[in-house]
């Protein structure tokens, strides 16, 4: 379509500089210039400097807490940061649970660790909540660790207080470690900032997060696995993933010193995307209550919104027919592991006029327009 020159809505923008974001750029080019960078110290948790800049995250008002630098091992991405403790957790074959629906990527690096994912439920009914009994349920002799997404991307749930309570029971009884991933803790749509995994004592927890949404700046190559939990357990696994991390010395210096910078980033550029996804929120919860053909279900954090329609179709199906007669791209519930069809997920960091223009031509395709 693009090749014969169509125009597209793309409703599935994710990537921060494509989004309109006004970056300060002196500031970001010239952190990347230190020449520091010219000495080569490898550390196998990162530099010093750089870990302690991530601990002074966890210090800000409404976390509020210390996370002592030694406790963090610096990776290049969540992913990495997955690999790594994948890798610590689990031999060939033991087994990860994690949430359903949830963000494909969990598929793809577990089949690179050789390890078998579970799914565990999340449920709606006036907002979305986890599936406790078949969490237990999915427990046995191989399972080593449950994944939470804090909040959850695409349905925008955070953990609660009482289901936060509840993992760390289940996994002090059966020996399971805590994987929180908390890439979009920062953007809270709702307006009430939830607390971090990073302070979890209750349970051996892996909290990881990076640049890529905290900063918008996904490629500047930066994240981290924040280890917390009973002080010999979570010893032990530092000493473990410095090994790991040893293995592969993936850190690039220039992005490591200019960690305070890129990350003194986030005061612009969550408060531009925040009051974007809020805004975006606004219009579409506006032209959704002039039609009864769709809706949009409960969410609290994140970058998406997941919307109710008619099934008539498979979503796949339907997420094509929206390509080709309406010019819109939207992503198929089954992209996330949806168990049944009748969802379509939309960014709301899309620009604003694009993000209007494509949900009225899908509410027009979905009640027989052409």
């Amino acid at each position: 379509m693009l090749a014969a020159g169509r125009e597209v809505i793309d409703l599935t923008v994710s990537n921060p500089t494509r989004a309109g974001v006004s970056y300060d750029v002196e500031a970001i080019l010239h952190s990347l210039s230190n020449p520091q960078a010219m000495d080569y110290d490898p550390q196998p948790k990162g530099l010093r400097s750089a870990r302690e800049a991530v601990a002074a995250y966890y210090r800000r008002p409404h976390q509020g807490f210390d996370v002592d630098p030694e406790s963090l091992v610096l990776t290049t991405s969540t992913s990495e940061g997955y690999s790594y403790v994948f890798r610590l957790l689990c031999n060939p074959g033991d087994e990860i649970l994690v949430p359903k629906p949830s963000y494909p990527l969990f598929e793809f690096l577990a089949d690179l660790q050789d390890v078998k994912l579970v799914p565990y439920l999340l449920l709606y009914d006036h907002g979305w909540q986890i599936d406790l009994p078949s969490l237990r349920q999915a427990v046995n002799p191989r399972t080593r660790a449950i994944v939470v997404v804090h909040p959850n991307n695409p349905t925008g749930s955070y953990v609660n207080a009482e289901e936060r309570s509840a993992l760390n029971a289940i996994c002090g009884e059966c020996s399971l470690a805590l994987i929180a991933d908390e890439v979009f803790l920062d953007y809270p749509l709702d307006g009430a900032p939830r607390p971090s995994f990073a302070a979890n004592q209750d349970a051996l927890t892996f909290t990881l997060s990076g640049l890529s949404k905290i900063s918008g700046l996904p490629q500047m190559k930066l994240a981290w696995i924040a280890a917390s939990g009973p002080e010999v357990l979570a010893k032990d696994a530092v000493a473990r993933l410095e090994i790991v991390a040893d293995t592969f010395l993936s850190m690039s210096a220039p992005i490591q010193l200019a960690a305070p910078v890129l990350l003194d980033q986030r005061e612009n550029v969550q408060g531009f995307l925040l009051e974007r996804a809020r805004g975006n929120l606004r219009h579409l919860d506006h032209d959704l209550a002039l039609q009864n053909s769709c809706r949009r279900l409960e969410i609290q954090g994140g970058w998406y919104a997941l919307l109710r329609v008619p099934v008539t179709q498979s979503d796949e199906d339907l997420a094509i027919a929206l390509l080709r007669q309406q010019s819109v791209l939207a992503h198929p519930g089954h992209f996330y592991d949806f168990p049944d069809d009748g969802y379509l997920v939309v960014s709301l960091i899309t620009p604003p006029e694009l993000l209007r223009g494509g949900i009225a031509r899908i509410l027009k395709h979905l009640n027989g327009g052409s």
